[in-house]
């Protein structure tokens, strides 16, 4: 499943669901898709995705793939995945706007 964030002030953010519902999570939501977040809400959604992306505390690697010749691909951690959204959240912060994802 793939889930795409959207709002009037960016562009849409397309992240894999079990990783959006993981930043949904950690913003305070049930990770519930569709869904959205007010503007009101966008400051406080943005403040606990960038304390918890700063504390390192999503900063291990979460994906490790291999393939049949065992070379590993590298590691993609949450704190690179986290980045898009940030972005997409600090553009609705600023511009009050709602921020919706499918």
């Amino acid at each position: 499943m793939l889930v795409t964030f959207k709002t009037d002030a960016y562009s849409n953010i397309t992240l894999f669901g079990d990783i959006a519902q993981t930043f949904l999570k950690i913003m305070g939501h049930s990770g519930a898709v569709p869904g959205s977040i007010s503007a009101a809400e966008a400051p406080a959604a943005l403040n606990r995705l960038s304390r918890a992306i700063e504390g390192e505390q999503f900063s291990t690697p979460t994906v490790e793939a291999a393939n049949d010749d065992d070379d590993e691909e590298p590691a993609v951690n949450l704190r690179n995945r986290a980045l898009p959204l940030i972005e997409l959240l600090k553009a609705a912060v600023d511009s009050d706007a709602a921020i919706m994802w499918e």
